[in-house]
């Protein structure tokens, strides 16, 4: 059996205050209710910046400043010929609903409370595992 060609999905790691942005998929969607991080699926011949800015306007009516190219974690989403990048995003404007039910800003430690997308939560885990692994690591010697 012949598989689908891989879609790349931008998802747009939006940092402020220590905090970070996710939104609340509507019921009637894939993952309906689950939280993610905002962004899309890259149309042909977009680039990274291109899709971030497009699917930030449209859903939450901000403005993208800077998108790191290169993403921060790639992976692909269970059950589907998806495959999540998580890009670091940083936004001008505050965040309305416009596809979402809800957003919320959260730490690192509270996204892993909520009901998350399995490849956000993937992608979550590993935000704790590197978070984990800063925290024990012993100083550096001077």
């Amino acid at each position: 059996m012949e598989s689908a060609t891989p879609v790349r999905v931008v998802a747009a790691v939006v940092r402020r205050y220590g905090r970070l942005l996710v939104c609340q998929r509507p019921a009637h969607k894939r993952h309906g209710g689950l939280w993610e991080f905002p962004g899309g699926k890259l149309e042909a011949g977009e680039s990274i910046a291109d899709a971030a800015s497009r699917e930030l306007r449209e859903e939450l009516g901000v403005v993208v400043r800077t998108v790191d190219e290169e993403a921060e974690y790639s992976v692909a989403d269970p059950g589907s010929h998806f495959v999540l990048e998580f890009h670091p995003v940083e936004i001008d404007g505050d965040p309305k609903c416009i596809e979402h039910v809800a957003h919320a800003w959260v730490t690192p430690a509270q996204l892993l409370t909520l009901p998350l997308a399995p490849g956000d939560r993937q992608y979550a885990e590993h935000l704790e595992r590197e978070r984990t692994v800063s925290v024990s690591l012993p100083p550096p010697v001077a």
